[in-house]
């Protein structure tokens, strides 16, 4: 035996054996347990391919030529279930073993000729062994920096839910502008059958389409009268501010299109890009429907909310130039037909949240 095999630290190690002939496992059980690993042979490959399905083996030698099926199908098999299992491939006659096509597409890492001597596979298996080990702590280590990344995003995802409520806390005319966005840009989602993904995206979209105006001044975002020219032009770079804002951390990536775009219109007036029609990221195009939706039939210090009717007027007339036509048509057909899901939206029910020393009021 090999100076540097120590068997307190290969028994963790599991290794199995398919070959038809009795004769080879118990040679390879006698060879291999003196050799410290954890061994188990198995002479029918239609047995083994299900005890590989339902126990952990860290490597695999297989005999190609064996009924009733031959070694490549063995691996076909594992490998639909199963792609990390190291695998040695054993044959009679190295002119016997499969082409290398194969072997390269099956993911086979080595084969060795059948020999009274086991040192040349004594070699393999420790090879295999020492990747099969690397490969495990590379697993772990990045399982470690998932686990600490997850909690560096619920960390900024917590900053980032406070700076909004933080804005919409600002105003009592736009407390809960934020849910609603959300949730109306969902709804309309549904109405798409889009993926689940992109559902996700426009409820994530919406509760952060307005992050940016934590950066706009108070006397702004606060103000009661018209907008100057140079205030009107402040208030504009909201977007790109929120786009900014969630531009350090990869959770938000998705969304940052709807944060950026939700004011840009579909005859290419609006801002910060002017992009128009089809250039319009498409989840925007949706979630600045639901955002003006929501502006109208909302109270503001300046105006009591618009009735419905007169929305679905300003929605038809401004369909092709604010708004995307066909997602316009749709929302309006939702408005007529999902009266109770819109009332559901409008009416949401006022709720105290905590959050460190602030107490937001969300509708």
């Amino acid at each position: 035996m090999r100076k540097n095999m120590h068997p307190q630290v290969n028994s963790q190690y599991k290794i199995i054996a398919v070959d038809d002939e009795i004769g080879i496992l118990d040679s390879l059980k006698v060879f291999l347990s003196k050799a410290g690993y954890s061994f188990v042979g198995v002479t029918n490959p239609l047995e083994a391919i299900e005890k590989i399905r339902n126990e952990h083996f860290d490597l695999m030698l297989l005999d190609f030529l064996m009924t009733p099926i031959h070694g490549d199908q063995v691996v076909e098999e594992i490998r639909k279930f199963n792609k990390d299992l190291y695998i040695l491939l054993l044959t009679g006659h190295k002119d016997l073993a499969p082409p290398l096509e194969t072997i390269k597409r099956l993911d086979i890492q080595g084969y060795c000729e059948k020999s009274d001597q086991f040192s040349q596979l004594l070699l393999l298996i420790e090879s295999g062994i020492k990747a099969v080990s690397q490969m495990q702590l590379i697993k772990n280590i990045n399982s470690e920096l998932q686990t600490a990344n997850n909690k560096l995003e619920e960390a900024y995802m917590e900053t980032i839910e406070v700076l909004r409520f933080t804005v919409e806390a600002k105003d009592a005319y736009t407390k809960g502008h934020s849910d609603r966005v959300s949730e109306y840009s969902e709804l309309i989602g549904k109405n798409l059958s889009l993926s689940d993904t992109d559902l996700k995206t426009l409820k994530l979209g919406g509760l952060f389409h307005d992050i940016g105006k934590i950066g706009i001044p108070d006397s702004i975002l606060l103000k009661t009268t018209k907008l100057d020219n140079d205030e009107y032009s402040e208030i504009q770079n909201h977007p790109a501010i929120g786009a900014h804002i969630l531009s350090n951390a990869t959770i938000f990536k998705d969304i940052i299109p709807i944060v950026k775009h939700h004011h840009e219109r579909f005859d290419g007036k609006g801002y910060p890009g002017k992009l128009a029609g089809n250039d319009i990221p498409y989840l925007a195009r949706i979630a600045a429907i639901a955002d003006a939706f929501d502006a109208m039939t909302s109270r503001r210090s300046y105006r009591d909310s618009l009735p419905l009717d007169i929305v679905k007027e300003e929605i038809k007339k401004n369909s092709g130039t604010q708004f995307d036509p066909e997602i316009a048509s749709l929302f309006l057909h939702i408005l007529e037909t999902q009266t109770d899901e819109i009332n559901r939206i409008m009416r949401k029910i006022k709720k105290t949240v905590n959050v460190n020393t602030f107490t937001i009021f969300l509708f």
